[in-house]
């Protein structure tokens, strides 16, 4: 009989435990000891519902308190030195100093950086190697997780991230695969030690075998994988894929000496035969057929008629999963209140979806002849190309920079945000009464009124050169135009993890989308009918839009995408009538679509590139459009994102030390249009100093031409306290200040 297991679960709780406990210890609120019971009890209830469910083994390694790849970091002792050197014996707080930013002595340093796990909304720490990297081996929270579920009754498989994929998501000085000799010893020391522990399977990670890796990547596996399977012959390794077809690597995986390998037949169902063929004669071959990433019921009656045949071939080597982990989802669908019956009974969140694969498993026991014909194609084809064909703006880029200028009067390196301003716990506690009938809607609109007008009153004081209004009247940048757009769906618990203790809830695309009246042109008017400074309007992107929401499956993306891109048009065109200057469309999350295979890269881009323009395509020149984006490698996609064509474009690249900035210095083309580089991290408590800020835009204006700068932090202000924007923001401001002065010096003499 085929078994069922899974490749990891939601660690955050049915409602959001960890991020509570977290907060809490964070602020001072609760003990270490109440934090460490609150992760236990997340742990014991993930395993019995895989137990209860009818899982043969649970899986564990899988919870972290902010980070899976910062697990392994600490495991493998490879701690940047500035979080290292006199550390204090809390490993706890050292790993959120590593996540937030706090040196052992409590002064602020650098957080570590982070970008998103391969082409998902999660983000990852990224590990920093020096080309002198040691490595020691601290398994014990594994260990003690192990011994934790085995106390329980359970039977565990152990998850780790694999070798050449850890060296691969981080960023060494030189060549991170020239320190695999140094770090396959760990690897075999802890396969060892969970030999010991009673541990009969461990499921290793290795989702780069999915990407386009080089040569000299690739000829490391078979080696490295020798020396490790030779380390603990007892135990069976599970080599697991994901998010991609595996192609030329197919046969290199079922080549390797493995007990057992994963697939993703969700993202790559074609390539089922050809994982049966190559399958080793007593390997397990694990198939992922259940959506780890969307909300929808599974298709069981055609995965039925898929596997029946693999059923009867492989008996207890054939296991069935989801395709990739269940982190991407939220926890259980049974917490819901706000879904109708026909809108619950299409659904399916992680705890379901254990639930599938136990009724899955009892219909591949159904030996009668199952209809082929339920065996569904995976939607493909789109339909949106005729519409995208010219979605330019009239004039080019250098007309309308001339005429922007004129309108606009801004400064040399004009100063702005991104967008957003803190939710502070008053205006968080007034939404809640006002969803929950406890306040009138005049009551709620006047306050939010009051919080625009004191957002634009501290910009003013602070001396910003170009002001936003906040955005008080939004819960979420994707889940606020959800609300109002015609086709969405929303949940009132569909919580699933961004990074650390941030949580996001993406809407569900059920429908065809429209916009039913104009979305945020009033409160844009409001806050500009207060100062003669220019204020943003501010939207959330077409793409974005989309990848943050549970897409339709029974459509191409690239429909939903232009159903959004129209209906966007239609509120720039209408912000525009308002008399806002300046309109910025975010598209932090143009990155994470691409498909992780380079051979699917340009498909993408023609519509989603044209989905971003189609939204601003008919205003005049001289309205400015900005956009964002962030956690993107942008070498990668820069001749995309000069396609945005947005006049201004802001990035994320103060956690990488502004490195990111290589890709838009014009060495290689570069950005051609405007370009705000995010001079301080707003992810971190830290406030930086004035003379830290003064000294990166030195470094920034080497690289970037002066009438091309702007000056901004590189994300949204909603999770900092006004305490430290108020700070920050007086910094950076003074900042430009020294740095216009300098350059106006340097230019005069």
């Amino acid at each position: 009989m085929a078994q069922t297991h899974i490749l990891g679960y939601p660690r955050i709780g049915a409602q959001r435990e960890l991020k509570k406990a977290q907060e809490a210890y964070w602020r001072g609120e609760i003990a270490q000891s109440e934090l460490l019971q609150a992760g236990a009890e997340i742990r014991r209830g993930n395993w019995q519902a895989q137990r209860d469910a009818g899982l043969e083994r649970v899986t564990v390694g899988d919870f972290a308190w902010y980070d899976q790849v910062l697990n392994h970091t600490l495991m493998f002792g490879a701690v940047p030195r500035r979080f290292s050197e006199g550390a204090a014996d809390n490993k706890l707080d050292q790993y959120f100093r590593l996540a937030r930013g706090r040196a052992p002595s409590g002064e602020p340093v650098a957080a570590s950086a982070m970008t998103k796990w391969f082409d998902t909304n999660y983000h990852y720490l990224v590990p920093e190697f020096t080309a002198e990297q040691a490595f020691a081996l601290d398994a014990e929270w594994l260990l003690a997780e192990v011994r934790e579920a085995q106390q329980q009754g359970h039977r565990v498989k152990p998850v780790v991230i694999g070798p050449l994929t850890y060296l691969w998501l981080g960023r060494a000085d030189g060549d991170a695969l020239a320190l695999l000799p140094k770090l396959l010893p760990c690897y075999q020391q802890l396969l060892q030690q969970l030999a010991a522990a009673d541990v009969d399977w461990v499921q290793i990670d290795e989702p780069i075998l999915g990407l386009d890796l080089p040569g000299e990547w690739r000829a490391a596996f078979a080696p490295g994988y020798a020396q490790l399977c030779a380390a603990a012959p007892s135990l069976k390794l599970l080599l697991a894929t994901y998010f991609s077809p595996l192609r030329e690597n197919l046969p290199l995986v079922f080549g390797l000496p493995v007990a057992g390998v994963h697939i993703d037949c969700v993202r790559a169902p074609e390539e089922l035969p050809a994982a049966l063929e190559a399958l080793g004669a007593e390997q397990v071959l694990s198939v992922g057929v259940v959506n780890g990433r969307n909300i929808w019921r599974a298709d069981l009656a055609r995965w039925q008629a898929a596997l029946q045949p693999l059923q009867q071939q492989l008996g207890e080597r054939l296991w069935l999963s989801a395709g990739c982990s269940l982190l991407h989802c939220p926890v259980d669908l049974d917490t819901e209140q706000k879904l109708l019956p026909p809108q619950r009974q299409k659904l399916a969140y992680a705890r379901q979806k254990l639930h599938e694969l136990q009724q899955l498993q009892a219909l591949l026991q159904n030996t009668a002849a199952v209809d082929k014909s339920a065996v569904s194609a995976p939607v493909d084809a789109s339909a949106t190309a005729g519409e995208l064909a010219d979605t330019w703006r009239p004039q080019r880029y250098v007309e309308r920079a001339k005429r922007q200028r004129e309108r606009l009067q801004l400064p040399p390196l004009p100063t702005t945000t991104i967008g957003s301003f803190p939710q502070t716990d008053l205006l968080r506690q007034t939404r809640r009464q006002f969803r929950s009938g406890e306040l009138s809607e005049q009551d709620y609109l006047d306050h939010l009124r009051a919080e625009i007008a004191e957002a634009v009153r501290r910009q003013e004081i602070l001396g910003l050169d170009v002001l936003v209004h906040g955005e008080a009247e939004r819960n979420d940048m994707v889940e606020y135009f959800g609300e109002q757009l015609h086709g969405f769906v929303h949940t009132g618990n569909g919580w699933v993890q961004s990074y650390g203790s941030r949580c996001v809830k993406p809407p569900i695309i059920f429908g065809d989308i429209s916009r039913a009246q104009p979305m945020t042109v009033e409160w844009s008017r409001y806050a500009q009918s207060l100062t003669k400074k220019p204020v943003k309007g501010m939207l959330t992107g077409p793409v974005t839009i989309l990848n943050w929401s549970f897409p339709r499956e029974d459509i191409p993306r690239s429909e939903s995408c232009l159903q959004i891109a129209k209906a966007l048009r239609q509120e720039v065109q209408d912000l525009e009538a308002a008399g806002i200057g300046i309109i910025q469309i975010d598209e932090p999350a143009l990155r994470e679509g691409v498909p992780l295979r380079e051979s699917g890269h340009q498909g993408y881009f023609d519509w989603a590139v044209a989905c971003f323009r189609y939204t601003c395509a008919t205003v005049q020149a001289e309205t400015q459009i900005h956009t964002h984006m962030c956690y993107s490698n942008f070498n990668a996609i820069m001749e995309a994102i000069v396609a945005l064509d947005a006049d201004v474009i802001t990035i994320e690249s103060a956690r990488s030390d502004l490195r990111l900035l290589e890709s838009f210095a014009g060495k290689q083309g570069g950005y051609p249009n405007e370009i705000g580089p995010g001079i301080y991290d707003i992810h971190s408590p830290n406030v930086p100093e004035r003379e830290e800020l003064v000294a990166r835009l030195r470094k920034v204006a080497e690289v970037i031409p002066r009438e091309k700068l702007w000056v901004n932090p590189d994300c949204g202000l909603k999770t900092r306290s006004w305490a430290e924007v108020g700070s920050a923001l007086l910094n950076m401001v003074e900042a430009a200040r020294t740095l216009r002065a300098e350059l106006d010096v340097t230019e005069s003499a």
